[in-house]
């Protein structure tokens, strides 16, 4: 392993790429029933715009309109092997919880945690420990047990009618999407890439027929199951086609999907969660024994992300009965859209 590989922490596996999904069950609840009550102002939300994991919970507090009663922390793009550091605050520490790594908060709570540092992770305040770092489950939980603190107009991302078809479609698309690009990317075998390859392919095609004739996943309106496909969507061309050897053919070469991710990205809360800058950061110069040299690409092109799509015409109201986000708050912006 190269100096560089070893200071940012390897990634391709041998064989087939096996992601640990043993995250830290901890829920907070209405109820308190884990000893962590929803508590407006309690915690703290940690994300990064770089991860697509993090980026779900970015999107569903924007489009529930949690920002009063959970605060927000971002790391940089870039990490190495120990954590997240929180790069972009002037002094290198977070100004509420005041540590330079979200190790801290995971030592914290856990003085032996064994696993990966990884975002997003809610922060209790007062104590300092992190809470939970179970990306599925926490933005399940803002929709079910943050209600007390929703925006008036607030959506129903995961309404209780059709949970089980969320569910149903939100495990297909992590298994061979969200996933998927990750085993591809991550393979140490020309045959666990090749699996992981068509299994990516076919399920995107299969997206493509289901989407070809209503306008979202579930449902006439946005849901939960929207959110989950939207983050891998944004960062295939820009990333993983080229990066992770997903390159069957780009997002803007498959019309269906291409107007689907154009439509969700113009929508308020989701496109005004994406920096581009910093996606292409991450995965270009931390993953260092896939792009050794760390160069980032200046392309593609992003402007068409703000061209027509024509989606309406396949009906469907994105906020069902509730109404848009605000535009964020001026400390939450990305950078304006812009050509790469």
């Amino acid at each position: 392993m190269t100096k560089a590989a070893s200071e940012a922490g390897s990634y391709v596996e041998p064989g087939e790429f096996k992601r640990d999904t043993n995250y830290i069950t901890t829920r907070i609840t209405a109820d308190g029933r884990d000893g962590y009550p929803v508590r407006a102002g309690r915690y703290r939300l940690v994300a990064a715009r770089a991860c697509p994991w993090a980026n779900r919970t970015l999107i569903v507090r924007r489009l529930l309109g949690l920002e009063d009663a959970l605060s927000l922390g971002l790391c940089g793009p870039t990490h190495d092997k120990l954590s997240w550091t929180f790069d972009l605050d002037p002094d290198g520490l977070d100004p509420v919880l005041r540590i330079p790594r979200l190790r801290d908060a995971y030592l914290a709570r856990f003085p032996d945690y064994p696993r990966g540092i990884t975002v997003p992770a809610i922060v209790d305040v007062p104590t300092g420990q992190v809470v939970t770092n179970d990306y599925a489950r926490i933005t399940l939980d803002f929709s079910t047990e943050w209600t007390a603190f929703h925006r008036e107009g607030a959506p129903q991302l995961y309404p209780e009618p059709l949970r089980a078809e969320i569910d149903e479609v939100a495990l297909a698309i992590f298994r061979d999407v969200n996933n998927g690009v990750y085993r591809c990317g991550f393979a140490g075998a020309q045959d666990a890439y090749d699996a992981a390859y068509d299994r990516l392919f076919a399920r995107l095609d299969w997206l493509t027929e289901r989407l070809t004739t209503q306008r979202y996943l579930v449902g006439d309106t946005i849901t939960e199951a929207d959110v989950r496909l939207f983050t891998t969507l944004v960062r295939f061309d820009p990333v993983y086609h080229g990066h992770f050897k997903c390159n069957r053919s780009k997002l803007s070469e498959m019309p269906v999907l291409w107007a689907y991710a154009r439509d969700l990205f113009q929508t308020p809360g989701f496109g005004d969660t994406i920096d581009f800058g910093q996606i292409k950061t991450h995965y270009y110069a931390v993953h260092t024994d896939i792009n050794p040299t760390k160069i980032v690409p200046k392309g593609p092109d992003l402007a068409d992300w703000l061209t027509p799509h024509g989606r309406e015409e396949l009906g469907g109201r994105p906020f069902g009965d509730g109404t848009p986000p605000p535009p964020p708050r001026p400390a939450e912006q990305v950078p304006p859209l812009v050509e790469a």
